[in-house]
């Protein structure tokens, strides 16, 4: 039996304006969610919601670093859909500098964005959820919190931080049926990784990665889907790589492939 208007489940995504955070918005759209965008950026914030002219969709401007705001934004939620079933802690910043170069600014900025205001989100919307008994949470990491790269040291903390206090929030959070586990993607094809990644970054990506290309954002909605789900009901606690084996793998996947490719053009010839 279809779900009606007032028996959805709902869904809160930070940073559900554009890239990652749209295509769950998407995503749980199409499986009869209820969804609730937070972001930051007001004027790609209209933009979406104009875009997706759903009554099961609520765009609210919102900070998730600044606690006061991210409490208006969760009673909004409430008020207008009565109930919240699953959030994504999806919004983040990043700065790219090397580690002596990075200032104290830029460390807050970060640490403020990606590990408080996942913490804030949490804190707020736990409340909501118990009223109906429980639900789910995923916060959205990044390959970068579980193996080192270059320029990313407070990204990268930050990550690792988020993974971290995914295991914390479980713990207490599943002794009273909130489930949170953590989506970990590795380099997406987005509009931003275009602007930013350059070619040479792209090749050093490819040299690391197993299945030799980047993910899609289709692809990461789909896990965090999935971790929401009943499908998924006794997974708590968990970080889900969805990298394409980059955290897997370790040196000589470029020489490999070359290797490959020569036996080929052997095999070929005989």
């Amino acid at each position: 039996m279809k779900k009606t208007e007032h028996t959805s489940p709902v869904v809160v995504v930070t940073g559900g304006a554009r890239g990652i955070g749209l295509e769950i918005c998407n995503t749980f759209l199409k499986r009869d969610y209820r969804v609730a965008a937070l972001d930051i950026d007001k004027a790609t914030l209209a933009k979406t919601e104009a875009s997706f002219n759903n009554p099961s969709f609520l765009a609210i401007a919102c900070d998730v670093s600044k606690p006061a705001q991210v409490s208006r934004a969760m009673d909004r939620v409430e008020k207008k859909f009565g109930r919240i079933d699953a959030l994504v802690n999806n919004a983040g910043v990043a700065i790219f500098k090397p580690i002596l170069e990075v200032t104290w600014q830029d460390w807050r900025t970060i640490m403020d964005t990606n590990l408080d205001g996942a913490f804030w989100c949490t804190q707020a919307c736990a409340k909501v959820m118990l009223k109906n008994g429980g639900g789910s949470v995923v916060n959205i990491a990044s390959i970068s919190g579980l193996r080192a790269s270059t320029l990313r040291v407070a990204y990268g903390t930050s990550k690792a931080a988020l993974i971290h206090l995914t295991k914390q929030q479980a713990a207490e959070l599943g002794d009273v049926g909130i489930r949170v586990n953590c989506v970990a993607p590795g380099p997406v094809a987005t509009e931003m990784a275009k602007l930013v990644h350059s070619k040479a970054i792209i090749k050093d990506y490819h040299d690391t990665i197993p299945m030799n290309r980047y993910g899609s954002t289709e692809e990461i909605a789909n896990a965090v889907a999935f971790l929401c789900s009943r499908e998924a009901s006794y997974i708590n606690g968990q970080t889900i790589a969805v990298d394409g084996g980059f955290d897997a793998a370790g040196v000589g996947l470029p020489t490999l492939r070359k290797s490959r490719t020569v036996a080929s053009t052997r095999t070929s010839a005989k």
